[in-house]
């Protein structure tokens, strides 16, 4: 961690859209009182990542983040960083596939993960770029008399599933390695009972599964190049939206995991909220430092 008077939060720039989220945050930083200030890296190294009290692995290419993560021989630290020393640390898009502790619909060969979130995610769930939208999102953590925030999906995974206790290796193409904590105060930010779920998308903006196209949605471009639903049967249709899941933001103890991009919008509210649990879990931390020196 930092060892400065400043709190150090990182983006991970391997790859993906690390710039818009520096431009974020720095612009809720001013929005918010710190008891030191705070500083924002990019990181791609080992070393960067040493400095952070905290991270976001922003929205690209999962599969191409992990690659270059095992590369860059910081694939490891960032699971020590999340699972070990369970520092906060928030994932968009690709970020929260690579967080999650299990995922549907990888790439030939799979991909490795992260993990730190108890759930299954499917890749690209709404299809293709040309299926990309955006949506008005109620987020739990917004007041009540707060505009819903613009959910920007791209190519998005969604929450298929929160994982039970155990779970069949065969109900799961790639699976996150296990980690424990290091010790007793970075237990305390472990929460392996709760997946809390900070919002859903409206069903009909599901996409319908094609039973045919091994789980491919149901969405095609017509000869104009617009995207159309393809015709599926009712029964079918009522059958896939009764099942879908429609979960696109969760948390869990140290790990934030959205489907959307709140760093394309220049709607600073979800990174001014993330940087207050952050200084939260460091006032935690120095609070139980001193309790146990104090032993």
């Amino acid at each position: 961690m930092s060892g400065n008077d400043n709190i150090a939060v990182g983006v991970l720039a391997l790859q993906g859209a690390f710039s818009e989220h520096l431009q974020l945050l720095k612009g809720a930083a001013e929005q918010i009182e710190t008891p030191k200030k705070l500083e924002f890296v990019m990181v791609k190294t080992p070393t960067d990542l040493e400095r952070c009290s905290a991270l976001i692995i922003p929205g690209g290419e999962s599969t191409t983040m992990a690659l270059v993560a095992e590369r860059s021989n910081i694939l490891e630290p960032l699971r020590e960083f999340v699972k070990v020393h369970r520092r906060p640390t928030w994932g968009t898009c690709a970020g929260m596939i690579l967080l999650s502790e299990a995922a549907n619909r990888t790439k030939k060969g799979g991909q490795a993960l992260i993990g730190g979130l108890s759930v299954r995610v499917n890749r690209n769930h709404f299809g293709r770029q040309v299926e990309s939208f955006d949506t008005p999102l109620n987020l739990s953590f917004l007041g009540k008399d707060e505009a819903p925030f613009r959910g920007v999906f791209i190519r998005a995974p969604i929450v298929e599933s929160i994982l039970p206790k155990e779970e069949k290796p065969e109900d799961v193409e790639v699976r996150a390695p296990s980690k424990k904590p290091k010790g007793a105060i970075e237990e305390s930010f472990t929460d392996d009972e709760n997946v809390e779920i900070l919002c859903h998308i409206q069903k009909r903006l599901l996409p319908i599964e094609d039973p045919n196209t091994t789980g491919r949605p149901l969405r095609d471009p017509d000869s104009t190049g617009e995207v159309s639903k393809v015709h599926a049967s009712p029964e079918r249709e009522r059958e896939s939206y009764a099942n879908a899941s429609s979960i696109v933001a969760v948390r869990q103890g140290n790990v934030v995991g959205t489907s959307f991009h709140p760093e394309l919008t220049g709607d600073l509210r979800m990174h001014k909220w993330w940087l207050g649990e952050v200084l939260k879990d460091l006032t935690k931390r120095e609070e139980l430092l001193h309790a146990q020196e104090n032993k």
